[in-house]
């Protein structure tokens, strides 16, 4: 019996916590569709949510000491949503940063075959001193 969506999430964020990138991705579909709105569009395949993963464990991203903490979920069979707090630094300037967050996959088979995912933005710039 494939794993039900809440799990799978579960998971998921339990191995990119652990830097486990591979491990992860055996849990994502190759055609998944990651939505991610705004200037970037989605992101198409496997290829993509590697590159994401990758780059943002590797300090790419201009953040490090990056952690994720689940506060709620919601799931029926296919659908999961968590809300949780990111908490991360900013590597050039060293500030923290501490916001808000959903995000929800879907799953089919075990795997998730879409993503969608937004952040407390305005929050997180301002504690960055990014909104003056």
């Amino acid at each position: 019996m494939a794993a039900t969506a809440g799990e799978v999430h579960r998971r998921i964020i339990e191995l990119y916590g652990a830097g486990r990138i591979d491990e992860g991705l055996a849990l994502v579909d190759p055609g998944v569709i990651d939505h991610r709105g705004g200037s970037d569009g989605d992101h198409h395949g496997l290829a993509a949510w590697r590159e994401k993963w990758k780059r943002a464990l590797s300090g790419g991203t201009g953040f490090h000491d990056m952690s994720v903490t689940v506060e709620q979920n919601i799931s029926t069979d296919d659908l999961s949503t968590n809300v949780y707090l990111s908490r991360g630094t900013h590597t050039a300037s060293g500030r923290r940063y501490e916001v808000r967050g959903m995000d929800m996959i879907r799953v089919r088979d075990g795997r998730i075959v879409e993503h969608w995912a937004i952040r407390d933005s305005v929050a997180m710039r301002h504690q960055l001193g990014l909104d003056q």
